[in-house]
């Protein structure tokens, strides 16, 4: 892969952790003000619309029985993992925009326990959504890798 093309890619994949970041900040803030029950209902509505397939397949099993807990009000660790998530998010993206060689290792380490944590969780929750998320988040990390080995050779060669 060429340096520009590299590049792109890094930056696009910068691009979809800070949005991803943004939205699990804002659905944190939204889990804290929107009743359990809302939530129940909301997923109920778009699961009974076929928007997951049929209602009694396994997507929309799993869709219905995590919001299960929201309606009867635990939902301190989706508040939880996703405000922390979103901010460590949004700061790693911020700092490797910047360049800042100290984020490139911290960024790995940080989405590297991220991945870990979501593989388990997943394991835990039957999660269909975990994988994916680890899976990105794998594919993020070759990205900064990459682009820490040529940020340290252009800083070598200057």
């Amino acid at each position: 892969m060429d340096r520009r093309r590299g590049e792109l890619l890094f930056r696009a994949a910068l691009l979809i952790k800070g949005v991803d970041g943004a939205g699990e900040l804002i659905g944190a803030v939204a889990l804290l003000v929107v009743p359990g029950a809302t939530v129940h209902r909301l997923i109920a509505d778009v699961v009974s619309r076929d928007l997951l397939g049929p209602p009694n397949g396994s997507l929309a099993r799993h869709f219905v029985a995590g919001t299960a807990e929201f309606a009867a009000g635990n939902r301190t660790f989706a508040v939880a993992y996703l405000g922390i998530h979103g901010v460590v998010k949004l700061a790693l993206v911020v700092a490797l925009l910047r360049r800042w060689r100290p984020a490139y290792p911290a960024a790995v380490l940080v989405l590297g326990v991220f991945v870990l944590y979501e593989l388990y969780r997943a394991t835990r929750t039957g999660s269909v959504l975990l994988p994916f998320l680890a899976l990105l988040d794998l594919a993020i990390i070759v990205l900064i890798v990459r682009e820490y080995r040529l940020l340290r050779r252009e800083q070598t060669a200057a």
